[in-house]
């Protein structure tokens, strides 16, 4: 209890700070009822925006976080501590930078006065303001973008894989991977309805989903059934496990899956016939650990016996750490998902939130013969925000090549 009230503060006290330091900056002194509108709108701002805290404190302190993701607002109220913390940290980035010269002046031996000059003070409040609104205006500008990204259909990746060694008979088999469906409080039956539209008109030769179908309670999985139920593909749909199947309850999801017409692998393969050659597909479980890029070794080399001789093999993974023991294996491709993309991808930098978790956060990765391709997924974890990082589904289409 005691350790959850202190993280607690800890994660509340920057919209304390920030406040507080921009409740004394922004109001001009020399024109007093302005400045009281600015105070109001502060106060008024701060107030809505944390007005979820007290929500999220009771299940923090008395519950459980996992709930969270349900709270309403969500989105908004994430993106908002999201943008205080990085504009509380630019603030203190500025603080230190200007305790460091006034330092460096004392150290010269010069006289540093701050409030020697009015107007100086003024101007300096009015670049304050300046840079706080049109930090917020991009930040609100930011998030919106974000939620609105979350809540769309996937994009869908069209790629051409090819394969020195690909069996003449699966040349040209398109298949589709569906990933990280989230199917929740996120993410209704109406709107699996509509992914298994979209999914249906590509007409794909397989489809393939890597884990997390469900997020976190049972109670959405007969509306994942009812909706799923209409996803065709001649070869049909393949399924594994993910972690989240697991939070919500591995034989409930996987008896969900089956209802739903789907193949459902567990270490195990199942085998398709094409044209004279044979596909296995190599599922493996999620792992019973968070360790980072876990290769499931013993998971895969179990998936390996199952395998005919001769076949060309795919691996369906939920994390993608997997393909660190696939491509020493000579396994040509691995599917993925897990990271969503980290959700938050900055691209003039390249980073994304998921390089926390993974070397492989989202896209197509080569190593010698062995390929990797890590969806952004289609749901969210929680938090209903997408910032660059946009839902996806991927169709592909296999050459010998």
């Amino acid at each position: 209890m005691s350790t959850r009230l202190i993280y607690l503060l800890l994660f509340v006290a920057p919209q304390v700070l920030l406040y507080l330091y921009l409740r004394a900056r922004l109001p001009d002194p020399s024109r007093p009822r302005r400045a009281r509108i600015v105070r109001v709108a502060l106060a008024l701002v701060f107030g809505l925006f944390n007005l979820p805290w007290v929500l999220v404190a009771q299940r923090a302190l008395f519950g459980s976080m996992w709930s969270v993701g349900r709270l309403p607002l969500t989105g908004p109220w994430i993106a908002w501590q999201l943008w205080g913390w990085i504009f509380c940290a630019l603030v203190a980035v500025y603080l230190l930078g200007k305790g460091a010269w006034w330092l460096a002046g004392r150290v010269r031996g010069a006289r540093y006065a701050v409030a020697a000059d009015a107007n100086r003070q003024l101007s300096r409040r009015r670049f304050l303001a300046r840079a706080a609104y049109s930090y917020a205006g991009a930040g609100v500008a930011l998030s919106s973008y974000g939620i609105s990204s979350a809540y769309h259909l996937p994009r869908l990746t069209r790629r051409t894989l090819r394969f020195s060694d690909l069996p003449a008979g699966l040349e040209g088999l398109t298949l589709l991977h569906l990933s990280d469906l989230h199917a929740g409080v996120h993410l209704g039956e109406d709107k699996m309805q509509e992914i298994v539209a979209q999914a249906n008109a590509l007409r794909p030769d397989l489809i393939v989903q890597t884990g997390d179908m469900i997020d976190i309670s049972p109670s959405y999985i007969p509306a994942y059934v009812r909706a799923f139920r209409d996803l065709q593909a001649p070869f049909g749909v393949v399924t594994v496990l993910g972690n989240h199947d697991r939070y919500t309850g591995e034989s409930e999801v996987i008896r969900g899956c089956r209802d739903a017409g789907q193949v459902f692998v567990q270490n195990g393969c199942h085998v398709i016939e094409r044209g004279g050659a044979t596909l296995a597909l190599l599922g493996i479980d999620d792992p019973h650990n968070w360790t980072a890029d876990d290769p499931q070794t013993g998971d895969l080399d179990a998936a390996l016996t199952a395998a005919p001789p001769g076949a060309f093999r795919v691996l369906l993974a939920h994390r993608p750490g997997a393909w660190d023991s696939a491509a020493p294996r000579g396994i040509p491709l691995t599917l993925a998902g897990h990271i969503h993309g980290g959700q938050v991808y900055l691209p003039l930098i390249g980073w994304s939130a998921g390089r926390l978790i993974t070397k492989y956060v989202m896209g197509h990765f080569q190593r010698g013969a062995s390929q990797l391709y890590v969806s952004r997924g289609i749901g969210v974890v929680g938090v209903p925000i997408r910032v660059f990082a946009p839902p996806e589904i991927e169709l592909f289409e296999l050459r010998r090549g």
